[in-house]
């Protein structure tokens, strides 16, 4: 069984991400997906935007502009940039128990990782979803992420500009990863 912990979670997490969207094919990318608002283009490149800003939060640089495109000719090369400056800047020294300032207040790194951890697996979702894929995410990892979900986003806000749907049914016997997509509001 592998070692739990942030950080192996987080590794574990964005190699599972990087898998689905490697996993693109190029007719692709314009395609709809679960969470409605963004097509499969827009959920990478908010997945690398969002890890590139984390990054910068734990770093003190200044993060991307939102809405900005930042997946530029090799959407694939730029996620796989953005998770390792993710990565890097998690893994200096005391990083998880550093004290930061995000958009939704301040908070622990261990507590961004999980965060960034909870996007990976949500968007990798999404995208396999929207591509005809199987998500090979680790079960323990989703298993925790929705613990953290179940907890942090009980009382979460709902309706138009809501980052996540209210919850819906998942199937008896549903993976993981399908109750963890359930539980943010996706059809399953």
């Amino acid at each position: 069984m592998a070692k739990s912990g942030p950080l192996t979670d987080l590794d574990r997490a964005l190699a599972g991400a990087e898998a689905v969207i490697a996993g693109i094919v190029p007719g692709q990318w314009t395609a709809p997906t679960p969470c409605t608002e963004l097509d499969v283009r827009a959920i990478v490149n908010h997945l690398v935007s969002g890890n590139r800003a984390f990054t910068a939060y734990v770093t003190g640089a200044k993060p991307p502009a939102r809405g900005t495109d930042v997946l530029g000719d090799d959407p694939l090369a730029a996620y796989r940039e953005a998770g390792a400056g993710l990565r890097a800047a998690f893994g200096s020294a005391d990083a998880l128990d550093e004290v930061y300032k995000a958009p939704f207040g301040t908070a622990p790194g261990a507590v961004l990782v999980q965060v960034r951890v909870l996007e990976q697996l949500a968007h990798g979702w999404d995208i396999a979803r929207a591509t005809g894929q199987a998500p090979d995410f680790p079960d323990d990892v989703a298993e925790r992420a929705l613990a953290v979900a179940r907890q942090t986003l009980a009382s979460r806000p709902t309706g138009p500009g809501a980052p996540f749907g209210p919850e819906v049914p998942a199937p008896d016997g549903a993976p993981v990863l399908d109750r963890l997509a359930a539980f943010l509001g996706r059809p399953v």
